[in-house]
């Protein structure tokens, strides 16, 4: 019997129903032209509302920020818009849902920006690093990130007020909050890591000139729609992407210390392959003695360990990503111990009802 995964939880002004919340996945489903949410995001998200928390695919923050083919935008009137429909059938289903923001960075292609080059803290190409890009055909094809081209000062204020006005958008839209997406090789964690981040000023260097990009960013954020809003999920131990750097535990442990008290949750993201490195203990206790709040952690988590971090007190929230798209019933599955369908990888990026809203819930749920 579980004593901690399916019990109630308050997330800041949030009252969670469990503690189970459902990952950020990229699933590119949006209408075009424009990237626009649509009824049938609203209905995949709908499905899925027995999560405590729903937490969407990564959205960009402006038409610069997009790094993949058909990605959720929240920066037009029509993206507001389709969003609010998302929300809307979400809550109607009696969900919770904030909206991931994001800015990929390096991690693009010229074909997102009008033939020039992506933009990064340093004029660093990400080695054997891909993106997903479409054809009009809508048949996806991976393609190699070029060099990207270094931010100026300048440039870099205006990302920042890019991510505060999608913060307030995703309100407009009616999201419960937002989660910032520092992790994973994109442009926040760009800017943390030494190896991706060579700049010559005030944004590289020190551990703490590294951490002022991201500091930037959550001022700017919390300031528009509130601390208890706005979460953030880093990866310290995520090295794909190019993006290995011996001194990442250091600064991400110096970024919580600071974030404590300023957000209303931090999301670990723990590498979720079969062969990845694992977190140690050390280093669960060091974020926990940091960050006191609300910590959510997701990586291969089963109902076991869901329960054993939650005891250790080491997490507060468990987040669960592959296993949510083929089961749109996962906290029922997990809770009555009944067998969970496997996805189908060809129907993860693009596409229709297929492979998204076709997955039924479990036989034993419609007696």
């Amino acid at each position: 019997m579980s004593r901690y995964l399916f019990t109630p939880y308050r997330l800041g002004g949030l009252d969670l129903a469990n503690r189970m919340v459902m990952a950020p996945m990229t699933r590119a489903r949006t209408d075009q032209p424009g990237n626009v949410p649509n009824a049938l995001m609203a209905e995949y998200y709908a499905q899925r509302a027995g999560a405590g928390l729903i937490v969407t695919e990564a959205t960009q923050i402006s038409a610069g920020a997009q790094g993949y083919s058909f990605t959720p935008g929240v920066h037009t009137p029509e993206q507001i818009a389709g969003w609010r429909g998302v929300t809307d059938a979400v809550h109607a289903a009696g969900g919770r849902i904030f909206l991931q923001l994001w800015h990929v960075g390096r991690v693009s292609h010229p074909v997102f920006h009008g033939g020039g080059q992506p933009v990064a803290p340093s004029a660093i190409q990400p080695r054997d690093t891909q993106v997903w890009v479409a054809d009009e055909d809508g048949v996806g094809r991976m393609l190699d990130c070029p060099t990207p081209r270094a931010l100026s000062v300048a440039e870099i204020a205006d990302i920042v007020a890019d991510f505060r006005q999608a913060a307030r958008n995703a309100i407009d839209a009616g999201f419960d909050g937002v989660e910032i997406h520092g992790a994973n090789g994109y442009l926040i964690d760009q800017f943390l890591r030494s190896t991706s981040n060579q700049r010559t000023d005030q944004y590289s260097g020190s551990t703490d000139n590294r951490l002022r990009f991201l500091r930037e960013v959550v001022e700017a954020v919390t300031a528009e729609i509130g601390a208890e809003r706005t979460g953030l999920r880093l990866a310290p131990y995520i090295t794909f992407k190019d993006m290995a750097d011996p001194g990442i535990i250091d600064t991400i442990l110096a970024a919580a210390d600071w974030l404590s008290g300023r957000i209303g949750y931090l999301h670990l993201s723990e590498a979720d392959w079969t062969d990845a490195p694992q977190v140690p203990d050390t280093f669960r206790i060091a974020l926990r003695q940091r960050f006191p709040g609300t910590l959510i952690v997701a990586g291969r988590y089963d109902v076991l360990r869901a329960e054993a971090i939650l005891e250790t007190g080491w997490a507060d929230l468990v987040a669960f990503g592959r296993p949510f798209v083929a089961n749109p019933d996962l906290p029922a599955r997990l809770r009555h111990g009944w067998p969970l369908a496997e996805l189908d990888p060809a129907t993860l990026f693009g596409g229709g009802a297929t492979g998204y809203t076709s997955y039924p819930n479990a036989p034993e749920t419609h007696p």
